[in-house]
C-alpha cells in the first residue's frame, strides 16, 4: 500500500515558498536600488529635483514623430516668442502651463526643456509636446553651467551610466549646492553627454539649442575654446537627419566676434528699471556700480548686437530681488501690460528679439505678483498677474 509522507511534502512546500520570498525580496531591493530619486538639498533651488531617468534614457528616441515639424524661423522667434522655462520638463504646474501654451499665440517657447541639475526626460518632452499639439511650433533645450554630480543617466554607447563628477571643471566643486559642479567641455565625459542628449533631443522635435553662461563651461574661450567641437558634431547629426538647427548661447560679457559668431544667436536680460524703462550701457546698473564689478551684460547693447548674427532678449532673472522678472511683478497690472507693450515694440523694430514670459522662476518677494507657486511666474487669469490676454494680443500683431 502506497503511504504518503505529509511530513516530507509540507517540508518541501515550506521551502518553496521561502526560496519564492527571498527572490520577491531582492527584486523589490533592486527596483529601489536602481530607481532612486536623487535631489540636490541646495535650499536656493527648492524647486528642481533630478527625475528618475535611468528608464528613460535606457532606449534611444524614435524618430517617428507623429508631428510634422517645420525648420525654425529666426524672424518669427524673435517677434513671437515666449519664455517657457520648463514647460516640457514638468516645472512649475503643467496642469495649468500646458493649456496656457496650447492656446497661446507663442511661436517659440524658451528654455522649453531644462537640464539644471538634472538630466532631460525625453519620455516626458514627447508626451507635453503632444499634448500642446501646436503643429508649428519650436521648442529649445536649455543646457544648463550646473549638474548634479549623484544623478542616474545611462550612457546607451558605452552600455553603462555616465559619471557626472568626471564631467565637474576643476574647483567647482558645491558650486551650485551641494554635489553640485560646473561642468566644462573639456571633459570628455561631459561632451559624450552632450553628445547624447543634443541627438535625442533632436529625435524628439527639439530644433533649438541654448547654452547656459558659457564662461562658465568654457574654460578657456580666448585660447582653447572646446564648443566649437560640440558645435560642429551637433550640426552635423541634425544634417544626417535633414534638421534645421539653431544653436545659441548666454555668452556674458564676451565681445570677441568670432566666438559670438560660432553661435546663431546670444541671449540675456534687458536691466529693466521700476519705472519701465531700460538700461542704456553693456552692463546692468544694478549690479555694476565700478569697474571691475560683475557684469551682467544687456545684450541687445551694440557692443554685443554688433558682433552677434541675431539677439534674443527678455526679462531675466537671477533669483535676487531686483532682478528683471522681480522688477517686472512689482509693477501693478496696467504698467507690467504697458511696459511689454513698450519692451516688444522698441526691441522688434531694431531687429532685436524680446520673448514674453510665460513661465519664469521668481526670488521670493510678498510685494511681487506670482502664478500657482509664489517661486514661478504664470500669467494665468486666475492668478495674482493675468497677463495672457495682453500677451496673445502683443504676438497677434
Amino acid at each position: 500500500m502506497l503511504q504518503i509522507d505529509f511530513k516530507k511534502i509540507i517540508i518541501t512546500f515550506l521551502k518553496v515558498i521561502f526560496f519564492l520570498l527571498l527572490f520577491l525580496c531582492f527584486l523589490y531591493i533592486g527596483l529601489i536600488l536602481f530607481s532612486k530619486d536623487i535631489s540636490p538639498s541646495d535650499e536656493n533651488t527648492p524647486f528642481i529635483k533630478t527625475p528618475k531617468l535611468i528608464e528613460m534614457s535606457l532606449v534611444k528616441p524614435s524618430k517617428a514623430l507623429e508631428l510634422a515639424w517645420t525648420a525654425p524661423d529666426m524672424e518669427r522667434m524673435k517677434t513671437e516668442g515666449c519664455v517657457a522655462d520648463g514647460l516640457l520638463s514638468g516645472y512649475n504646474k503643467p496642469i495649468i502651463d500646458i493649456p496656457i501654451a496650447k492656446n497661446s499665440n507663442c511661436y517659440y517657447f524658451h528654455r522649453a526643456v531644462e537640464t539644471w541639475l538634472a538630466p532631460p526626460n525625453f519620455r516626458e518632452v514627447r508626451e507635453k509636446i503632444k499634448e500642446i499639439g501646436k503643429i508649428d511650433a519650436q521648442y529649445s533645450m536649455f543646457i544648463a553651467e550646473a549638474i548634479h554630480k549623484k544623478s542616474d543617466y545611462y550612457f546607451r554607447d558605452e552600455k553603462r551610466y555616465f559619471n557626472f563628477s568626471d564631467m565637474c571643471r576643476s574647483s567647482s566643486k558645491n558650486f551650485w549646492g551641494e554635489h553640485t559642479c560646473k561642468p566644462s567641455f573639456k571633459k570628455k565625459e561631459y561632451r559624450s553627454y552632450l553628445r547624447q542628449i543634443t541627438r535625442d533631443a533632436m529625435d524628439s522635435g527639439i530644433r533649438v539649442f541654448l547654452f547656459g553662461q558659457i564662461k562658465h563651461q568654457e574654460e578657456d574661450y580666448k585660447n582653447h575654446p572646446k564648443i566649437d567641437n560640440v558645435i560642429r558634431e551637433m550640426r552635423e547629426y541634425a544634417y544626417s537627419i535633414n534638421m534645421e538647427i539653431f544653436i545659441g548661447a548666454q555668452t556674458g560679457d564676451i565681445t570677441r566676434k568670432s566666438y559670438l559668431r560660432l553661435f546663431d544667436f546670444i541671449d540675456g536680460g534687458i536691466g529693466l528699471h521700476d519705472d519701465g524703462s531700460i538700461e542704456n550701457g553693456p552692463c546692468y546698473s544694478k549690479f555694476h556700480k565700478k569697474k571691475g564689478d560683475w557684469c551682467w551684460p544687456l545684450m541687445w547693447h551694440n557692443d554685443y548686437k554688433s558682433k552677434a548674427y541675431n539677439v534674443i532678449t527678455y526679462l531675466d532673472w537671477n533669483g535676487e530681488i531686483g532682478d528683471d522678472m522681480n522688477t517686472f511683478t512689482r509693477f501693478p497690472t496696467k504698467k507690467r501690460h504697458e511696459t511689454l507693450k513698450y519692451l516688444h515694440k522698441t526691441l522688434t523694430e531694431q531687429n532685436i528679439g524680446f520673448m514674453l514670459p510665460l513661465i519664469t522662476p521668481l526670488p521670493k518677494d510678498e510685494t511681487a505678483c506670482h502664478g500657482p507657486r509664489k517661486s514661478f511666474y504664470s500669467p494665468h487669469n486666475d492668478f495674482s498677474c493675468p497677463d495672457i490676454n495682453i500677451i496673445n494680443d502683443i504676438l497677434k500683431k
